[in-house]
């Protein structure tokens, strides 16, 4: 079973997301902010991570390159998550965020999620 960090400061989102990941089989652990998620990343050695980009403290951007840039966490896949969907903002966000393998747009489709989390593992 994998475990999923999912790093999501609206705590309507982590409850509904982390319950469907939950009846998906993976192991969920969640941080509040970009900084704890990167603490997070460090002692919890997800195998995926989901980023929210807008985040209090340290933005999803931030918290992906810190996360890419320390040895100990810089072959865990993360996928940025956020309500911003226009293809110009996914391009930005891609080169961006340091390394992000993928990005879904929220409200998130489950289904669509899981697909990018499997193929994100299967690398």
């Amino acid at each position: 079973m994998a475990k999923v960090l999912l790093v999501e400061d609206d705590e309507t989102n982590r409850d509904m997301l982390s319950r469907r990941l939950m009846r998906k089989n993976y192991t969920v652990v969640m941080a509040v902010n970009g900084t704890d998620g990167v603490q997070m990343a460090a002692s919890e050695r997800p195998d995926v991570i989901l980023m929210d980009m807008n985040m209090p403290e340290m933005d999803g951007l931030e918290a992906t390159r810190l996360i890419k840039n320390n040895p100990l966490t810089t072959h865990i896949p993360i996928i940025i998550l956020s309500a911003h969907a226009m293809p110009s903002y996914v391009s930005k966000v891609k080169l961006s965020a340091g390394g992000c393998e993928d990005y879904d747009t929220k409200p998130v489709d489950i289904e669509r999620l899981v697909g990018k989390i499997e193929a994100v593992l299967n690398k």
